[in-house]
């Protein structure tokens, strides 16, 4: 088998959803058996919540729980992948788990009470739609302000805080850098990919004619002249397809 050993997991879940429905003896083995395959899974979750002022052992035991949550309640018949459900289920108990511990900055009241019903919301949600959700998505399915909920998304890294000044373990024989020396410069491209990222899913409902004009013009580098002859129109009527479209591609990237 290729890549992760979850990569394929699905056969083997269905296989476990038909025992338990019979009660079959084996469902005992084959739920070991995927909680096995996916544990690597877990253990790259944990990683990210690494570095945040909890042992990475306490992070990896709390992912484990999540992972072995996930398992249980997966509805094999929706026909989603795994991974989909998996990974914001195993967040969610991440942060919750964290959530146990004190805020170290204020956070109004309502923004807490949005951010705790976050884990759950974002779980059914990929659940019913195979990917995660965007923030629309999920002040939808909450009835609130979008606004709220991307607040209450940020309020994630308002758990603990820790001093710039504080030394960092170096492990080796140098002497401790502090966080502050440690923190690298800004990196420029950044802002780049959070723009890739929001107007990529807008890119692929575009009609052909438009996707088109936008390769042409921003991927091959194309004058609106030449794109003009290529397509058989005139230059003006470029120059209005591409202004149609990047308005249009802007505003629905604001709005998620």
């Amino acid at each position: 088998m290729t890549g992760d050993s979850y990569d394929d997991i699905e056969p083997l879940l269905k296989e476990l959803a038909v025992a338990v429905h019979r009660n079959d003896p084996s469902q005992d083995r084959l739920r070991e058996e995927a909680i096995r395959r996916c544990l690597p899974l877990a253990e790259h979750i944990a990683r990210k919540f690494s570095g945040r002022g909890e042992p990475y052992e306490d992070l990896l035991q709390v992912a484990r729980v999540g992972l072995v949550v996930s398992i249980d309640r997966f509805d094999v018949t929706r026909g989603s992948r795994f991974l989909s459900f998996a990974v914001p289920t195993i967040m969610g108990e991440v942060r919750r788990y964290f959530r146990d511990g004190t805020w170290a900055v204020r956070v109004p009241r309502r923004i807490k009470e949005i951010q705790l019903r976050l884990g759950t919301t974002i779980e059914k949600l990929a659940q019913r739609l195979g990917r995660m959700p965007t923030a629309r998505e999920i002040a939808a399915e909450m009835e609130v302000d979008r606004a709220e909920v991307t607040q209450a998304m940020l309020a994630a890294n308002a758990y603990q805080s820790s001093s710039l000044e504080a030394a960092m373990p170096d492990g080796g024989e140098n002497a401790p850098l502090s966080l502050l020396d440690a923190l690298g410069e800004e990196e420029p491209n950044y802002e780049l990919v959070e723009q890739y990222m929001a107007v990529r899913p807008h890119l692929q409902e575009l009609p052909d004619r438009e996707r088109e004009v936008l390769v042409l013009r921003f991927f091959e580098g194309r004058t609106q002249a030449q794109i003009a002859a290529h397509l058989g129109v005139s230059q003006m009527h470029i120059s209005r397809i591409l202004s149609k479209t990047l308005s249009g591609l802007r505003e629905a990237a604001l709005r998620d």
